[in-house]
């Protein structure tokens, strides 16, 4: 396969002097030290929001044998959940979620050094789960909800009957969906007495938090590059089923002398 791409489009961008650079990033900067305030401001909202008891006592498969949600925690307090959509029979882990894992291992370390276990949690039979844990190098925990209510109960599995009805609820509302899997992420709370607190869930771009290398992309030239796609994480592989990354050559705009002897 080639992977030298011809850059056919003009960049179609005002250049400037380094003093009118200058002057319109300090006045983007302003605003993203607004940004940064109200990212600060939400997540002190966030921690105040109240917390829900949880009430069922929840048994997970794990490479280990059964295990309880209490037991899930691994000797910490807080743990993180990610509801990856990977469902009985399936194949393969759903791409989107596997690009949110992705981060999961580098981050792991440091998280447990902040009293957070990260744990990934999906419906498949955990021989399906470890056989593609395997093949994509994972080393995050990640345990099977196969028997128990979990998924149904975190909205991000639906049953047939809901799906016949053509919406389901998922994100706070009732709305179509594609699939019977659905991402989120969840945080429990355990106190010293062993009760458990259901404290935030996010779903839908919410799960964006997890993926730090579009973080990265917001700061290129061309973003996430995402506009001619049907949806915009359409671009996502497993990392292991990508083609080479395509190298972008530009086509010289005019002939030197160079070239002419070439």
């Amino acid at each position: 396969m080639n992977t030298t791409i011809a850059e056919t489009r003009t960049v179609n961008h005002p250049v400037v002097s380094s003093d009118q650079w200058l002057n319109t990033r300090m006045t983007l900067l302003a605003r993203e030290k607004e940004l940064t305030h109200l990212h600060d401001q939400i997540a002190r909202e966030r921690r105040a929001l109240p917390w829900e008891r949880v009430e069922k006592d929840y048994v997970f498969d794990t490479p280990e044998g059964r295990r309880t949600l209490s037991e899930l925690f691994a000797g910490r307090r807080q743990l993180l959940v990610q509801h990856f959509m990977f469902g009985p029979g399936w194949e393969q882990g759903c791409p989107s979620c596997s690009f949110m894992a992705d981060h999961a291992d580098g981050m792991n370390v440091h998280l447990a050094h902040r009293d957070i276990t990260l744990v990934a949690i999906s419906r498949a039979p955990l021989a399906e789960i470890e056989r593609f844990r395997r093949r994509m190098g994972w080393q995050f925990g990640w345990v099977s909800s196969r028997g128990s209510d979990f998924n149904h109960d975190f909205h991000v599995s639906f049953t047939p009957e809901e799906m016949a009805k053509g919406e389901v609820y998922y994100n706070y509302v009732m709305q179509s969906f594609p699939a019977e899997e659905a991402p989120g992420i969840s945080v429990c709370y355990k106190d010293d007495a062993g009760e458990i607190f259901h404290t935030y869930s996010t779903y839908g771009r919410g799960v964006e938090v997890m993926i730090g290398a579009y973080n990265l992309m917001d700061l290129m030239p061309k973003g996430r590059d995402e506009n001619d796609v049907p949806h915009k994480m359409e671009w996502v592989r497993h990392h292991d089923r990508y083609e080479p990354a395509p190298i972008v050559k530009s086509a010289p705009t005019t002939a030197s002398c160079c070239n002419a002897h070439a």
